[in-house]
């Protein structure tokens, strides 16, 4: 047998191959990355399509979206925490490096949530009650799986204002969104002294004074108000509560893009029996974490049973042909304060003369037992 070595042009030729395999393999996991996101009139949410890739001779291969506005392409790709199989998605950490738009997610420095210590509040004399307006009729909403939230968007029939407390602006209710843990220690957005609670209820509410909409609201000054009420497991459920999360009523959103509509809502009967609230300013907890929030949390919880916690967490984030991913966590982490102040209209007592400015004197605050059973 003769054992000759190759000629050097087979060894040119099979370098080449090797390169032509390996850039057209580049070239076609581009495709995996030309995505897009279409609305869904039903929910308000963004689904993710597959976007078109057209190749050109001699140049890399060009995206072609299926949708016009290319720079708003990115406003759904976040998430709260980390898929089980697929491409990646950025978790909270990522949100404001992955998306310029984003950059307050990760550079700004009045974030939401935030852990409050209520030894370090201040009770402000000038915080007045909070006036809930509903013109004395009941409402009407839709309740939306967005894959993230538990979503209840009121229709325009019956506008809600609320106005007192930290506001100088009436704001208008938007949207009633729902925060819950996989387990009853966590769930919550904010923290009470480092303390989670199981879930968290907020309504989002714009400046109808001086915005059109709550679009142009979240990212306009003195845009946007929510208010935040703690959740808690216990034997009885908030009237409120009850009307959304009784079996009948949630198991018609168990999958992503869900809706269902509600009737005879009194928005009333969400807050609970207190007039007591702890405010500061901060941002929107989703991207783009926008800068415009005033949050008010108040100073008592609500209720739901186990059960209907229970049926919270069997939600789905997915469509019924995708893996089903609980909705349970969608929480931020919390955020520093940087120095912020977080005021109360609790009138707490000081020892020695009553002045609140009085900074030598040690603020004492007690939180109202409800929160902390």
């Amino acid at each position: 047998m003769n054992c000759r070595a190759p000629k050097p042009a087979v060894f040119i030729k099979v370098i080449r191959l090797a390169i032509e395999h390996f850039s057209r393999r580049q070239k076609e996991e581009v495709g995996d990355f030309c995505t897009s996101f279409r609305w869904e009139p039903s929910s308000g949410d963004k689904v993710k399509t597959r976007g078109k890739c057209r190749r050109q001779p001699r140049k890399s291969s060009v995206c072609v979206y299926t949708q016009q506005n290319s720079p708003k392409i990115h406003e759904g790709w976040w998430a709260y925490k980390e898929v089980v199989q697929g491409s990646f998605v950025p978790v909270p950490s990522f949100w404001g490096l992955v998306n310029s738009a984003w950059n307050l997610c990760s550079v700004g420095k009045r974030q939401s949530p935030v852990n409050i210590e209520t030894s370090h509040m201040i009770f402000d004399p000038f915080l007045t009650p909070l006036r809930i307006n509903t013109g004395g009729r009941k409402v009407s909403g839709t309740m939306y799986n967005t894959g993230r939230h538990v979503s209840l968007r009121l229709d325009k029939e019956h506008l809600v204002n609320i106005s007192g407390g930290p506001m100088t602006y009436s704001h208008r209710l938007e949207e009633i969104r729902l925060h819950f843990g996989s387990e009853d220690s966590q769930g919550s957005e904010h923290l009470l002294n480092g303390q989670a609670f199981s879930g968290e209820v907020q309504l989002i509410h714009y400046n109808h004074e001086l915005y059109t909409n709550v679009t142009e609201a979240a990212k306009s000054p003195n845009g946007l108000v929510v208010v935040s009420i703690f959740i808690k497991v216990s034997d009885s459920s908030n009237p409120f509560l009850n009307r959304m999360l009784n079996r009948d009523t949630i198991t018609r959103i168990t999958y992503k893009n869900d809706a269902y509509l509600l009737q005879g809502l009194n928005i009333e009967e969400l807050y609970p029996e207190t007039s007591s609230f702890i405010t500061y300013d901060g941002s929107m907890t989703i991207p783009p974490c926008y800068e415009t929030a005033s949050w008010i949390i108040m100073n008592k919880p609500v209720y739901i049973t186990r059960m209907q916690m229970h049926s919270l967490r069997l939600l789905s984030q997915n469509q019924p042909s995708q893996i089903f991913l609980s909705m349970s966590d969608n929480f931020r982490p919390g955020q520093p304060l940087n120095n912020r102040c977080i005021r109360t209209n609790i009138n707490f007592s000081l020892q020695g003369k009553d002045c609140p400015n009085n900074r030598a004197q040690k603020l004492q605050y007690r939180v109202n037992e409800w929160l902390l059973k």
